[in-house]
Formats: structure tokens, C-alpha cells, sequence
């Protein structure tokens, strides 16, 4: 692989607390090219959403190594190099759906007409045309989702950091967002890091899945993708879903029997 967008080489993380040193990730090693669409699966504190903070600059590393685009994390931080989608869509009630997604390029200092063609592209992008103008008590769950990725779309970053933006939808509503986000990762060519505890989700989203162990977080597995870019949701029920699916499954539980 050259020049990976992300670059991880042995790098460990411990918090220091009152309670003494929690190490969260231990020699972590990755690297994730360009266009990759990479999910990130593991119990609850295995360090994913660790990971993702170390990538976008909000935590520091203790130890290893960790590039995002050739730069350290906080260049790339300060390079605008990713947009972040959290976990909860964290929309200003106050401002419209315009007005949320207009945000980052106003902080940016992008002109007037420019916030306006950007704002109208990215909410096409997401399916939200015609719903500039409402606020986000007026849209569903999962409409709003779709406009916190408008808004982490809107400045045109080449990497998308995703932190279980369907976590708290129902399954239908997921699964359609999941076909959505399939479609514009297609239409985008983003690079794509998605944390997940759904085996489902994660198979059916990713081209590589990267198993995660339980606190300190270690990679216990890391599965290239055979399934097609091009994947309607029934391909789930196919063998070869089912046996990724497998070793996803068996992955984890060499992490818990291990931990």
C-alpha cells in the first residue's frame, strides 16, 4: 500500500487517572489506504472510538507512532484533512438544517455564494433536498444523521471519521442509512473509518474489518472483504456474508477468551 491516508505503528495509549494508568490501545499497527472503507469492531471500551480520537487529533498517544495523511493528527487536525460524524447527531436546535451543515464553512471563511453551493450539494448528496429551511425537531432520527454527515461532507475532506452514527436508529431505518452511506462512499470516494458493534453492519459496510480486543485494546484480526462494491442488502443472506460474518464472531471471541 502507498501512502496510506492513516498510518499506525505500534502506538499505545494509557490515560492517567486517580485511580493510577488505564492503558486503552496497546501496539495498535495499521495502515488504510486511500478509498478504503474500514470498520472498527469490538466490545464496548476496546478502544475503537479511542482509535478514531487518537486519528482525528482529540487524544494524544503515549507511545508509537501515527500519521494522517503524511502529517501528525493535530497538522491534520489544523489541515481540516477529515470530517467527524458522532455518535448522536449534535445538530443546534436553534439554527435550520442549512444552518447546521453552513457552520464549519462559515468557521472556514468560505464565501457567501460558495457556503450556499455547498450547503445545497451536500444535502443533495445526503437526500435531504428541499429540507434546508427546517429545524432539526421538524426531521426523524435518522434524517438528522444524514445531515450531521452533510455537515462533516461540506468542507470536502478526503476522510470521513464515523463513530456509530446509526447506533441508537432502528433497524429499518439503519439498514437504509447503511445503503445510503454505501452509495456515497461510491458516489464520493472517501476514505472511510466506521466504528460499529453490529457484525452485520460491519461486514456489510466495510471492504477490511479490523477486530478489536477488549481493554487494552489490541487488533486481534483484521479481514480483507471479498463481497462486492456494489452490495444490496440481501447479499446477507449469501454464504460468503455469512462465513465473513463467522470469523468476525470468532474474532471476538479470541479477544474476550484472551483479555
Amino acid at each position: 500500500m502507498s501512502d496510506p491516508v492513516v498510518r499506525a505503528d505500534a502506538l499505545d495509549l494509557t490515560f492517567r487517572t486517580g485511580d493510577g494508568p488505564v492503558q486503552a490501545l496497546k501496539d495498535v499497527s495499521l495502515d488504510i489506504g486511500r478509498g478504503e472503507f474500514v470498520g472498527f469492531i469490538g466490545p464496548s471500551g476496546c478502544g475503537k472510538t479511542t482509535f478514531l480520537r487518537c486519528v482525528a487529533g482529540l487524544e494524544t498517544p503515549t507511545g508509537g507512532t501515527l500519521t494522517v495523511n503524511g502529517m501528525t493528527p493535530d497538522e491534520a487536525r489544523r489541515a481540516r484533512a477529515y470530517g467527524y460524524v458522532f455518535q448522536a447527531a449534535g445538530l443546534y436546535p436553534w439554527r435550520t438544517i442549512g444552518g447546521n451543515v453552513r457552520l464549519p464553512l462559515e468557521i472556514m471563511g468560505f464565501s457567501r455564494a460558495e457556503r450556499a453551493r455547498r450547503v445545497r450539494e451536500t444535502l443533495a448528496l445526503v437526500e435531504l433536498d428541499g429540507f434546508e429551511k427546517k429545524y432539526p425537531w421538524q426531521l426523524s432520527g435518522g434524517m438528522q444523521q444524514r445531515a450531521s454527515i452533510a455537515r462533516a461532507l461540506s468542507f470536502d475532506a478526503d476522510l470521513l471519521l464515523m463513530d456509530e452514527p446509526f447506533g441508537a436508529l432502528d433497524e429499518i431505518v439503519r439498514d437504509r442509512l447503511n445503503e445510503e452511506l454505501l452509495g456515497l462512499w461510491d458516489r464520493t470516494g472517501k476514505t472511510m473509518l466506521f466504528v460499529t458493534h453490529s457484525i452485520p453492519e460491519a461486514v456489510y459496510l466495510s471492504t477490511r474489518i479490523v477486530v478489536m480486543s477488549p481493554r487494552p485494546g489490541r487488533i486481534t484480526d483484521v479481514i480483507d472483504s471479498p463481497l462486492p462494491r456494489d452490495r444490496p442488502l440481501d447479499i446477507r443472506d449469501t454464504p460468503e456474508f455469512i462465513r465473513i460474518a463467522h470469523r468476525v464472531r470468532e474474532g471476538l471471541r479470541a479477544g474476550m477468551d484472551a483479555a
